[in-house]
Order: C-alpha cells, then sequence, then structure tokens
C-alpha cells in the first residue's frame, strides 16, 4: 500500500506545471481566475490589473459590497452600455474604494479617491461614462494616476487574454 501511495504521488508530482510554486505570470494568474486585464496609462508609466468585471443588473448592485480587502492590482470594472452618467455610493461597503469615472474616448473624467466605507452620498462624475473602476482606497494616488490619464482593457491589454469582444474595450492611445 505505501509504495502504490508513494507511485501516486510522485506520478501527480510528475503532472505539476514546471513552473516553480507562486510564480505564476500575471496573465496565468488572471486567465486562471477568470479576471479582465486592464492597463491604466499615465504620463509616466502603464500599471497593469486584473479585475472582476460587473456586467449583469445583479453583479452592478453587489459591486464590492461586504468585501473586507482589495489585492492591490486588483478591483472591479462596471462597463456601461451605452456610456450613461452614472451614480455610486459605498452602502454596505467595508473598506474605502478609489472611483475611476471613465470617459469612452478611455480618458479618466474623475477620480473619486477613497470614498469612505458605508456612505450613501453619491458620487458621480456628472458626464456619461463608458465604465466605472474600483480600486482600493489610496491606490490612484499611490501610483500617481489622475484624471485625464487613459483606461483599456480586454484584449487591448493583453492580446493572450479570452475575453468576449464586448468586454474588450481598446480607445485610442494618444500618448
Amino acid at each position: 500500500m505505501r509504495i502504490a501511495l508513494t507511485l501516486l504521488l510522485a506520478l501527480i508530482a510528475g503532472c505539476s506545471p514546471t513552473q516553480p510554486k507562486g510564480e505564476k505570470t500575471a496573465s496565468t494568474a488572471a486567465r486562471q481566475a477568470n479576471l479582465l486585464p486592464l492597463e491604466i496609462r499615465t504620463t509616466k508609466a502603464r500599471h497593469r490589473f486584473f479585475v472582476e468585471a460587473a456586467i449583469t443588473p445583479q453583479q452592478q448592485e453587489k459591486g464590492l459590497m461586504f468585501r473586507k480587502s482589495l489585492d492591490a492590482d486588483g478591483g472591479m470594472l462596471f462597463p456601461m452600455a451605452p456610456p450613461r452618467t452614472a451614480s455610486f455610493w459605498m452602502k454596505d461597503t467595508l473598506i474605502p474604494l478609489d472611483m475611476l469615472f471613465i470617459r469612452t474616448d478611455g480618458t479618466i473624467a474623475l477620480v473619486a479617491a477613497n470614498a469612505a466605507p458605508y456612505s450613501r452620498v453619491p458620487v458621480s462624475a456628472g458626464v456619461p461614462v463608458a465604465a466605472v473602476l474600483e480600486l482600493r482606497g489610496g491606490r490612484a494616488a499611490e501610483l500617481g494616476i489622475s484624471e485625464g490619464d487613459s483606461v483599456a482593457w480586454g484584449s487591448c491589454v493583453d492580446p493572450a487574454s479570452k475575453t468576449h469582444g464586448a468586454l474588450d474595450f481598446c480607445p485610442s492611445r494618444g500618448r
């Protein structure tokens, strides 16, 4: 019995990926977790995130409510089709968030930094947007992300990503 168990463990180890433990590439990790690659281009750098996409009305209503943490390179994207003036609040949201309101040309119209948990005060850019991106509170400031910076996601950022065409957002990159 012990020999059979040893052989089984050796067989399982032989079928493991050749990549060392804990060293997944960002692209591989995103595909495995079914996350959407997203890139923000500032005047000084490009920042890559892997975000959840809130597509259905139910997903958009729940958003990041009741989450106790958010990864530094994570977040949630709320695509708006058709573009509209969006208004968000923080009811039942436990952690502070940065809300980035993204225009149809891919530029950031408003960075609402560190929105307070549980707040019922609506936050809006006051203009039609293609999407709203929520990041961990303070992350935009940490990375120097500001209004006017550009955003893209899906296969526009990572051609190998398995997104559906409707989730790709490839605004022209004027920088």
